[in-house]
């Protein structure tokens, strides 16, 4: 099949502004080209902006997601995980973090090779193993890309019982990039536990990362009142916050926000 720029723009629920922007900016125009006619676009152009309107959707900035679709992401970061080599894959990992920054890497390569093996692993029931080797290998190249020197005025915590730790290494990582140093406390931290570590450390920004409604609901919200608290995850996307609870949808935005409140 063949489209229109017309049809396509219509079919995916954007303008043909938009359209015409990522050919322009980023390539992502129609393939197919006949002599003295406009050119169409074929089936694997719209499966490809059929992802470009979903990671920009998720909040990835479209530089980022048009860089991890036009490259196919990273062919050296596939190889290593589908032989579950985890070494390859930090070096892989630490390499395009030290050639493009913690953001860019994670918006345009890992979080797109994250997204896409999970729908793997739901389509066949198959490649945990993968996801699992994959995201370890991805923690450990964010902890050796380096630390900020300072005493760290930003605590990072998951929310009770909250497993998914990876997106505070990452945000860890990019503020370390940017000289901010940070206090991790990982996975599963009790309600208890993030309020006395805040009483403790008294940081001036505190980052609670829940991927789950049930663990974001378990967060003492009201007993951090005084703190600058942001809060991301999907876990968030439906919870009531306070005027001084501000949730965050991108890396980046995380970084940025963090930034400016210190």
């Amino acid at each position: 099949m063949e489209w229109s720029a017309g049809a396509v723009a219509r079919m995916l629920g954007i303008s043909p502004t938009t359209l015409r922007t990522w050919d322009r900016r980023y390539g992502l125009g129609p393939s197919t080209r006949h002599e003295g006619k406009h050119r169409r676009y074929n089936d694997d152009d719209v499966v490809r902006l059929k992802r470009m309107v979903e990671l920009t959707a998720s909040g990835v900035a479209p530089a980022s997601a048009a860089a991890s679709l036009t490259s196919s992401g990273d062919p050296d970061f596939w190889a290593a995980a589908d032989e579950l080599d985890a070494a390859r894959m930090r070096r892989v990992a630490v390499g395009l973090i030290a050639r493009h920054g913690v953001v860019h890497t994670w918006d345009a390569v890992l979080m797109p090779f994250l997204v896409e093996l999970g729908e793997r692993v739901s389509a066949t029931a198959s490649g945990v193993e993968v996801e699992h080797v994959a995201s370890l290998s991805i923690s450990d190249a964010m902890r050796v890309s380096g630390a900020a020197a300072g005493v760290p005025s930003v605590l990072l915590a998951c929310a009770p019982e909250e497993q998914h730790s990876l997106p505070l290494d990452v945000l860890a990582a990019a503020l370390a990039e940017r000289g901010q140093a940070s206090r991790n406390l990982g996975a599963r931290v009790p309600a208890t536990a993030l309020v006395s570590a805040v009483k403790r450390l008294a940081p001036e920004v505190v980052f609670v990362w829940a991927h789950d409604r049930v663990h974001a609901d378990q967060v003492p919200l009201a007993e951090l009142a005084g703190t600058h608290v942001l809060v991301a995850g999907p876990g968030w996307e439906d919870v009531p916050l306070s005027g001084d609870v501000q949730r965050v949808g991108t890396l980046a935005a995380a970084v940025e926000t963090i930034l400016n409140r210190i």
